[in-house]
């Protein structure tokens, strides 16, 4: 009798016929097939029309998708690959096979849709009591473009102003050369004369500053990082609640954060249906002009200036900045709260709140550079992001 047990791989029966007694009743394909069950998926079906050929039923590609993004699994050939191999896969797409021609089309097709999966799933975890807009944390970080920082051009900026001008002095020299039905002798210049009047015709236009746009994706920028460093990407935005679900996200070319914070908040109240009581943000999101926007509406912020950042975490004034003048009245009261102990406590939270979703996204879920080029591309991919990491969060829920 052998002590080993029988092996034989050539066997024609290797998978039972109820996938849970291999993966477990628990396993998260599950919980994404339910959850998506349960969406208003007419948005995708509504994108196609009546001619064509037959397509796969979307879904089953955004299960297939978002499942995939939860695994941190971005490129559409790997996925092609792992739906022929992978047993959840398999399930989630119901024997089919599609490739990654089909699979790419669907990411890149349904950016709307997206948008309204994400609502739906934050209404989904709303009615479980999660999903809290008490709190919320604001924050960015780059997402390196899918392109090479080589392959760049010179542009100048404010390249329409330039045109502008230039349009004015076709306009002036048609006029000139235009029939004048005072035309004579002693006559005066009509339409042209008083153009003339009225316009400041420069001699040469002047240089304009230049700026680096990238011949591969032309909507990335150069944006700095922490520690000086520069990067071709995207800004991506989010807010997180309280209990860790991404309640906003949005992509953006924002070079200062301090343009995002108004937004972002609109972009809360937009998914949620309800405006935050209190919002934190890091200095970088800090502007006097914002502090009175959203005091008006309400709305606690904490949120400290550059030389009170650098004070709370013990270093002083900021260098490089100098000392800002305690004459804002928004300041003033910015910084007297933030000096408190309760008010140090609660801008403490941001930490805990917001940067532990930024290290899930880039570093279990591969989002540290876009696959896809374009602003509304990567804005789907950051979508799909948000929402797997919000079906993480529901699933653990549970």
């Amino acid at each position: 009798m052998s002590r080993f047990l029988s092996y034989s791989p050539e066997q024609a029966y290797l998978i039972p016929p109820d996938v849970k007694q291999v993966l477990g009743a628990r396993h998260l394909c599950f919980f994404v097939h339910e959850v998506v069950e349960r969406l208003d998926l007419r948005r995708f079906e509504q994108a196609y029309g009546d001619e064509g050929g037959v397509l796969y039923h979307p879904s089953l590609m955004l299960k297939v998708w978002l499942y995939a993004y939860a695994l941190g699994l971005t490129s559409s050939r790997r996925l092609e690959q792992r739906v022929r191999e992978d047993l959840a896969f398999r399930y989630l797409a119901g024997g089919a096979q599609p490739d990654y021609w089909a699979l790419n089309a669907f990411r890149r097709r349904h950016a709307r849709a997206l948008n309204d999966v994400f609502v739906q799933v934050l209404e989904t975890a709303q009615k479980l009591g999660l999903a809290r807009v008490g709190t919320v944390a604001i924050d960015s970080t780059r997402v390196k473009a899918n392109a090479s920082a080589d392959r760049i051009e010179w542009v100048e900026q404010q390249r329409q102003e330039r045109v502008r001008k230039r349009r004015k002095v076709r306009a002036w020299q048609k006029a000139c050369d235009a029939d004048d039905p005072n035309e004579g002798a002693g006559s005066w210049l009509g339409e042209a004369g008083e153009k003339l009047q009225n316009l400041e015709v420069p001699a040469e236009l002047e240089p304009l500053p230049k700026v680096k746009r990238s011949l591969t994706d032309a909507d990335s920028w150069f944006l700095r990082e922490r520690g000086g460093r520069f990067v071709l990407g995207y800004t991506g935005e989010i807010a997180v609640s309280e209990d860790h679900f991404i309640v906003a996200a949005r992509v953006t070319q924002n070079a200062q954060d301090a343009a995002a914070l108004v937004p972002m908040v609109d972009e809360v109240e937009r998914t949620c249906r309800q405006r935050p009581q209190r919002v934190l943000a890091d200095s970088g999101f800090y502007s006097n002009r914002n502090v009175a926007e959203l005091g008006g509406r309400g709305i606690d912020v904490y949120a400290p200036d550059a030389n009170l950042a650098c004070e709370l975490n013990g270093g002083g004034v900021a260098q490089g900045i100098g000392r800002m003048p305690p004459s804002d009245p928004h300041l003033l009261a910015m910084r007297q709260k933030l000096r408190t102990p309760e008010g140090q406590r609660r801008y403490r939270k941001r930490k805990t709140i917001v940067e532990p979703v930024f290290g899930v996204l880039k570093e279990q879920r591969g989002m540290r550079r876009f696959r896809l080029r374009g602003m509304e591309k990567v804005t789907i991919e950051w979508m799909l992001a948000a929402i797997a990491y919000n079906l993480g969060r529901l699933y653990v829920s549970q």
